[in-house]
């Protein structure tokens, strides 16, 4: 009797915030999995093998891609704050895709962003460029575009939450006015799950909008009435998002270089063309924003990595409110 067969699915990224709960949503479905990673654990770990998979070197690629019928592809390099990121990612997206191709890999899945209504920032136009990579590619890409997702590990999420439960004030700059369709991370699970099996005759996109329009404004106002708390607003429309994002940097985790890309994408609406893709997949109620940001606030591990500082203020806030509104 032969041995068990090959896997045939490999999740790039797969220590990252999507990866990490891309892979056991696949084993759920039955799916042959392997992780790849830069930096593999050396022993199985979550149930899957994992295999070297560093995207700028590419000489990994063929034996990270070998028996692969579908490769997920959830790295991006912003987060290393090198001012040349858009040109190491579409060299990334080149060589996965001839290796793919070398590979067999039958088809490739990619979480990009959305397409803004105005000029897009760096962060978003390296996103979009990629996406164009792979779809020109010769492997059939299925590229998936979702704006903000909420789940506890989303650079995005992080940056609202963090300003929504820490500030006792808030400063709203002009963009914080800019809307979008933030999405629950279970719903780009799912998303990214049955995008192995959507029938596809040649490479093409979709947009992955949650439920809901919500202006930044009315994020932060929903996060923090999750915690019986109201936002004093102060608007400033001469803070620019160059200077927000100095801002941040004294009151996020998120990583400077990051949380200023990620603002500087806010500059306008990012709002999908269609909802096109969630009937494609027959998914036909998405979590609502306010029960996806209950959950990934529930999710954080004892706020984890919080400096002692912020976490007491924290702390104090969410008295002060509770003091408040003794109902809830």
């Amino acid at each position: 009797m032969s041995g068990a067969p090959g896997p045939r699915t490999l999740v790039t990224g797969a220590t990252g915030f999507i990866g990490r709960s891309l892979l056991p949503a696949l084993r759920a479905r039955g799916e042959r999995v392997v992780a790849g990673s830069r930096r593999p654990p050396a022993a199985r770990r979550g149930g899957v093998p994992w295999r070297e998979c560093d995207l700028l070197r590419p000489e990994t690629l063929p034996r990270a891609l070998r028996g692969v019928r579908i490769a997920y592809y959830l790295v991006h390099s912003m987060g290393g704050g090198r001012a040349d990121y858009r040109a190491l990612e579409r060299q990334a997206a080149d060589a996965f895709a001839r290796a793919a191709a070398g590979a067999g890999v039958e088809r490739i899945v990619y979480l990009g962003g959305p397409a803004p209504d105005g000029r897009p920032s760096e962060h978003l136009r390296s996103r979009l460029e990629v996406g164009e990579i792979l779809r020109a590619g010769p492997v059939p890409a299925l590229e998936l575009r979702a704006s903000m997702v909420v789940g506890d590990g989303s650079a995005s999420w992080q940056i609202v939450r963090d300003l929504a439960m820490r500030l006792p004030v808030m400063i709203l700059p002009r963009w914080l006015e800019s809307r979008t369709r933030p999405v629950a991370l279970e719903d780009v699970i799912a998303a990214l799950a049955a995008a192995a099996d959507l029938p596809l005759e040649a490479s093409a996109w979709f947009d992955l909008p949650g439920p809901e329009v919500l202006s930044g404004r009315e994020i932060l106002e929903r996060i923090a009435a999750l915690r019986g708390r109201r936002i004093a607003a102060l608007e400033v429309p001469l803070l620019t998002p160059r200077l927000s994002a100095l801002w941040l940097k004294l009151v996020t985790r998120t990583e400077f270089s990051l949380a200023r890309e990620l603002v500087l994408g806010l500059q306008g609406d990012i709002l999908p063309r269609d909802e096109r893709f969630w009937s494609l997949i027959g998914r036909g109620s998405l979590l609502p924003f306010d029960e996806a940001a209950r959950r990934a606030l529930a999710d954080e591990p004892h706020r984890a990595g919080l400096r002692p500082g912020l976490a007491r203020v924290e702390e104090a806030l969410a008295a002060w409110a509770a003091a408040r509104n003794p109902r809830g």
